[in-house]
């Protein structure tokens, strides 16, 4: 071997022996024989380095999965040599290979099994078990081979593609279950027996195989006395009992008939209870308790499941002893569920949860099963308790987890309500009631809990478009007194953000009780105006409340006209625009600002004020923030750091998108107070970009009134441009030319030209081959400049384009033709025959423009033949399927206006050029000449890329 190459395979070599190394491992692996090299190293152990052998498996392990097939019987029959050898060699050893050596070797094993177990080498296993014994050494690399044979022919995590693999993979274990499961079982046995106090750690990897294959084996060669007491006893044994647990729990959960699985897993309960695993509060080791909770679940399900099999079938006896089967595991569950390491909880709620759905089904319940809800219930609430260490202020992944957890436990909370609304509803009432008696001296997590329960009533009690407080009466009335009481009873004032925020949040789900009680109103509306709400010591509460406040005034607004000004007064100083320099941190940060700007302009808007009244309002909320405008639109300029640059830009788009959030009278001073940032010469994207939206929001607001301060704004937009800013500008001059046609025409015609210049200029710029980035974004503009062209075309204003003088109309339809044609992009094309189609409509006629025919007949004709031609051109794509069929519009519309003389071009000149023959060329203009034009549109795609 390459011993210089080899050195490179050390993690710390230099690139240059990485790179040889890297060369030798391909030479190896794509040679005839070369490989062979490293199976006599692995077979005679030649090298000790731990990176040399890894690389000899790597290049044995592609020989195998590659070029099996390729290899001759002597090659074959030399691997399988080479890996005996090498195993005989780990059972000499006084030292284990490191694991991820015998984890490679393993995957090598597997592979060769599964080339040649159905062929070459059926007594693969009869082999490996002879050779090993019980040897540990041989004995890891056996169950390591076994995991890795599971990995590639069974196991459903991983996905096997493609069907001839699948099919390979059934007949694999089809024949293994035939010649060798037994033996193998039979070897797990004794390995379990044997190493269960001397070797723990191979003790563990065998149950983990054993786990891995009873999915597909026989049950009844595991699911027997023998079998099960030994596993049962290892249950016992400290170091073995979370893997026996998983072991059981795969033969609890392999599929079987109903009777046989309820008589399996009660056979095991009977042994567990006897054992003494049922008392769960004895038990400390909480990572053994949870893969128990595992177990249990598991073993609850597969009743569970059982009973739904049995009950479908009308079984009825069966079923019975299969629900008592259920019900006598709910003690256990409750015990699992209420443990205080969540992880012990969370394993058991899916038992849970089918519990409740097998009650749910029932006709009638018992008092035993309205106990064990009430149970369930308490259960739930207990858990969905915040613990001491839960750090509000830095959520980090145990916060994570014990979100998710309360998910869960959500869950189990929706589903008692299906199954007893009543029973929950007043458990949750006595729950919220004591509580909130006593929350000045309740620790926060009692009192958040009990609002939050309260909270989550109104996803588990669903009412329509959250209409809680009328209908059932027994509902709405216990809802409006928790609600009253929470209004009401000052738990608002509670210092820990959990339950500011609980508050607000239930406040806002049930915003429709202030209608039914209005008196409220007033108390709430402190509540968020002051410390409690928007100005909370709690930036995470703040930010909420903005938030809440909105929705709540919006749902509300009515009830707002008595309290307008005040709050308008009151939030203030939260609506000052924030410059990055004064040094004060603000309250609210500029996503929260838009929400109470929206907020100040629903309030005014929706007001019964007079309208002058509501003028004032509006400008006395907007001029402070034009003012602010206005000031930092003077220092940008004038700023020379960058950073301070973008600071500033941003804070001006803010404010841009604070006045989009009002909806207001006084749009016309915003826009004059906007424009002027279009020209400055810094932050133009940012600028531009808020101004932009801001426009397009007025085009809606403000009407024919926007249309003054369209040109300038343009002019702007269209200086300096990169191809992102003309594909931003495009949607705006299209918007505003679609809604206000010939309104515009004008303005239109001046700015045409200036505008496609610019997107010529910018297509025309050249950029580097392989920038991909660069190069797409040439493509979305040309998209948004055809779409514009189609715009005016089809908005009946073909004097825009007419007026443009008759060079500047040809540079145009020579675009148009050439995206139609030669780029292969289909959306542009089938915009582009759309607009050619649309331009023969209007000037293709008799009284159309002089010229046009010939153009008509030059390019137009030709473009409908040559684009379906390009070998681009591919209709299995849909888009360019749509393309072809408005390549057929196009045709149509010019047989249309020119009449005969477009089938005399066609058959005497144009089809003729093209080689076609005369009775193609007579078929293709039958076909043009009939009067519905699916039939063109179906000759089109079916014949003409062939014909022509």
């Amino acid at each position: 071997m390459d011993e210089q190459a080899l050195l490179g395979l050390n993690p710390n070599a230099d690139a240059r022996y990485r790179q040889r190394a890297m060369a030798y491992f391909e030479q190896l692996k794509e040679s005839q024989d070369a490989w062979e090299v490293c199976a006599e190293a692995l077979a005679k152990g030649i090298y000790n380095d731990d990176h040399v052998k890894f690389f000899c498996f790597q290049v044995l392990e592609h020989q195998i999965k590659f070029r099996h097939a390729a290899l001759s019987a002597a090659q074959q029959q030399l691997i399988r040599e080479t890996l005996m050898k090498w195993l005989q060699c780990q059972l000499m050893n006084t030292q284990p290979e490191k694991p991820f050596i015998r984890n490679k070797a393993a995957q090598v094993l597997a592979l060769t099994f599964i080339m040649e177990y159905l062929t070459m080498w059926p007594k693969f296993f009869f082999d490996i078990l002879t050779l090993v014994g019980l040897n540990p050494h041989g004995v890891d690399i056996y169950l390591r081979t076994l995991m890795a044979i599971d990995a590639e022919v069974v196991d459903r995590d991983i996905l096997h593609t493609p069907e001839v693999k699948t099919r390979r993979n059934t007949l694999i274990k089809d024949t293994m279950r035939e010649q060798c499961i037994p033996s193998l079982v039979e070897s797990w046995f004794q390995i379990l027996q044997t190493y269960q106090l001397s070797h723990p750690e191979l003790t563990c990897q065998c149950l983990e195989v054993v786990g891995a294959y009873v999915s597909w084996i026989d049950l009844n060669l595991i699911a027997n006395d023998r079998f099960v007491n030994l596993l049962l006893s290892q249950m016992s044994v400290e170091e073995l009992r979370e893997e026996a647990c998983d072991c059981l729990f795969e033969i609890v959960n392999k599929g079987m008939d109903p009777v046989d699985k309820t008589k399996l897993v009660e056979s095991l309960c009977q042994v567990l209870q006897s054992a003494g695993f049922f008392n769960v509060e004895q038990e400390e080791d909480v990572d053994f308790l949870a893969k128990f909770s595992r177990l249990v679940n598991g073993m609850g399900q597969s009743l569970v499941l059982s009973w739904t099999k049995l009950a479908k079938a009308g079984n009825v006896k069966d079923a019975a002893e299969t629900l008592q089967a259920v019900e006598a595991k709910v003690p256990l569950l409750l015990q699992l569920l209420v443990h205080e390491d969540d992880d012990i909880s969370a394993n058991i709620v899916g038992f849970c949860y089918e519990y409740l759905h097998v009650l749910k089904q029932l006709p009638q319940l018992t008092d035993q099963q309205k106990t064990n809800i009430e149970a369930v219930m308490l259960a739930v609430m207990k858990k969905l308790t915040y613990d001491d260490e839960y750090n509000f202020e830095n959520e980090g992944e145990d916060e994570a987890m014990f979100v998710e957890y309360r998910k869960q436990l959500k869950m189990l909370l929706d589903r008692l309500a299906q199954v007893s609304p009543e029973l929950l509803l007043e458990a949750v009432r006595r729950v919220f009631t004591n509580t909130m008696q006593s929350w000045q001296t309740a620790p926060f997590m009692e009192v958040e809990v009990a609002i939050r329960l309260l909270y989550m009533l109104g996803e588990a009690l669903p009412a329509s478009h959250g209409a809680h407080f009328s209908g059932d009466t027994a509902k709405t009335s216990a809802l409006q007194d928790m609600m009253r009481t929470l209004v009401s009873c000052g738990v608002s004032s509670y210092q820990h953000s959990s339950v500011s925020l609980e508050f607000f949040e239930t406040v806002v789900r049930y915003d429709k009780f202030f209608i039914v009680e209005p008196q409220h109103i007033p108390n709430v509306l402190m509540t968020f105006l002051d410390q409690r709400g928007l100005r909370h010591n709690s930036p995470k509460v703040r930010s909420r409340v903005a938030y809440l406040f909105s929705r709540f005034i919006k749902t509300l607004h009515k009830h707002m006209n008595a309290f307008i000004e005040e709050i308008l007064t009151r939030i203030q100083d939260l609506l000052e625009l924030a410059p990055p320099e004064n040094g004060f941190p603000a309250l609210l940060t500029s996503d929260d600002q838009l929400f109470m700007f929206e907020t100040a302009g629903v309030l005014i808007v929706n007001s019964e004020c007079p309208v002058e009244r509501k003028q004032a309002l509006m400008r006395s909320l907007l001029t402070p923030l034009m003012d602010a405008f206005r000031l930092l639109l003077a220092k940008l300029p004038q700023e020379t750091e960058t950073e301070r640059q973008a600071a500033l830009a941003d804070c001006l788009s803010h404010a841009v998108g604070f006045a989009r959030r009002t909806g207001c009278d006084v749009y016309r001073d915003c826009l004059q107070t906007f424009l002027p940032a279009l020209s400055c010469p810094v932050q133009r994207a940012v600028l531009r970009s808020s101004v932009r939206s801001f426009l397009h929001r007025m085009i809606i607001c403000m009407e024919e009134e926007v249309l003054p301060f369209v040109p300038a704004a343009s002019e702007h937009m269209l200086k300096d441009c990169e191809a992102k800013d003309l594909q931003e500008f495009i949607p705006l001059i299209s918007q505003i030319t679609a809604k206000f046609k010939r309104q515009v025409s004008p303005f239109l015609q001046q700015v045409f030209m200036p505008l496609v210049l610019a997107i010529f200029e910018v297509l025309a710029r050249p950029a580097e081959d392989n920038d991909q980035a660069a190069a797409l974004e040439k493509q979305m503009l040309r998209r948004s400049y055809f779409s514009f062209i189609q715009t005016v075309t089809g908005s009946g204003m073909n004097e825009v384009m007419a007026n443009q003088g008759a060079e500047n109309i040809e540079r145009v339809l020579f675009t148009i033709i050439q995206g139609a044609v030669d780029f292969p992009d289909p959306i542009a094309q089938k915009t582009c025959f759309i607009i050619l189609s649309k331009l023969v409509e209007l000037w293709g006629g008799k009284d159309g423009m002089v010229g046009f025919p010939d153009f008509i007949y030059k390019h137009i004709v030709p473009a409908c033949f040559l684009a379906p031609l390009k070998p681009t051109f591919d209709l299995s794509d849909a888009q360019t399927v749509l393309t072809l069929s408005e390549c057929a519009v196009t045709l149509k519309m010019i047989h249309l206006k020119r009449g005969p003389e477009c089938i005399q071009f066609l058959q005497q000149d144009y089809l003729p050029s093209l080689q076609v023959s005369p009775e193609i060329s007579q078929e293709l203009c039958q076909v043009l000449q009939q009067p519905d034009v699916k039939v063109l549109k179906n000759y089109i795609k079916v014949g003409l890329p062939c014909d022509v």
